[in-house]
């Protein structure tokens, strides 16, 4: 199990090379990529190499990887990205029925189908919107998962349970499409508003103790983020985070 620290929960906390300094010394070896470290690829890997770090995945756009896809693949070898992942889409884009959704996998898998040409994985990393049932019943994530079948699926377990979903269920149903993991907590009901209800992982409602037991032996997932979508301070989250999972690892070995 590799432990590594989604960039994006620190974007408010620059300067980068006094942050990446910080991750080294809270113990992570490792950092997920997102578009707001893409600016300079050269110089980025040259901080990241300063402190040990690599970044074997990184989040690209759906317009990044249909409209520029050299430049993100370029960017993608610069920092030595193996599984690249597609995040997110936005509210006005999404499609509305299960039709639209059906059309939305075949563009995933054709980028799918580039991105492992070049020799790395893709997948796709969920919100909560892909939980919820469309007005025909489909359900986007199930939708998403039948349609394109060789995609990765990288698992965002707090948004799933924020889309009114069941972790546990998901997994043990698509377990085998897991290659990473989002581990993200939830702060009890009315707690933590200023961080808009999230959590330092172990620190919140989720039940990560069962779930990375559930994980360990029921996916191939082998990349573990950490992630928090709006921390008031990213060297509390960071520590705290990686302390807890890493005591909770010992004890379940």
């Amino acid at each position: 199990m590799q432990l590594s620290f989604q960039l994006y929960s620190a974007r408010n906390f620059q300067p980068w090379p006094e942050l990446l300094a910080m991750l080294s010394e809270a113990g992570y070896s490792q950092v997920e990529g997102f578009g707001g470290v893409y600016e300079d690829p050269a110089g980025f890997r040259g901080l990241l190499d300063k402190n040990g770090l690599s970044m074997p995945s990184g989040h690209f756009s759906m317009d990044a990887l249909e409209n520029d896809f050299d430049g993100a693949m370029n960017t993608a070898s610069t920092l030595g990205i193996e599984r690249v992942f597609c995040p997110h889409i936005d509210a006005a884009s999404r499609p509305a029925d299960s039709a639209g959704w059906r059309d939305f996998a075949a563009r995933l898998s054709a980028i799918g189908e580039k991105v492992r040409a070049t020799g790395r994985s893709f997948g796709w990393h969920n919100h909560d919107f892909e939980f919820q049932p469309l007005e025909d019943g489909g359900i986007p994530m199930q939708i998403m998962l039948e349609a394109a079948p060789e995609i990765d699926w990288e698992a965002d377990i707090a948004w799933v349970i924020r889309g009114g979903a069941d972790p546990a269920e998901w997994i043990a149903r698509h377990g085998s499409r897991i290659t990473a993991v989002h581990v993200k907590d939830i702060a009890p009901e009315g707690e933590l508003k200023d961080e808009d209800g999230w959590a330092d992982v172990g620190h919140g409602t989720v039940d990560w103790a069962g779930l990375l037991g559930q994980l360990k032996s029921g996916t191939p997932a082998a990349l573990y983020v950490m992630e928090h979508d709006n921390p008031a301070d990213a060297k509390r989250f960071a520590t705290r985070s990686i302390d807890w999972v890493n005591k909770t690892l010992e004890q379940q070995a």
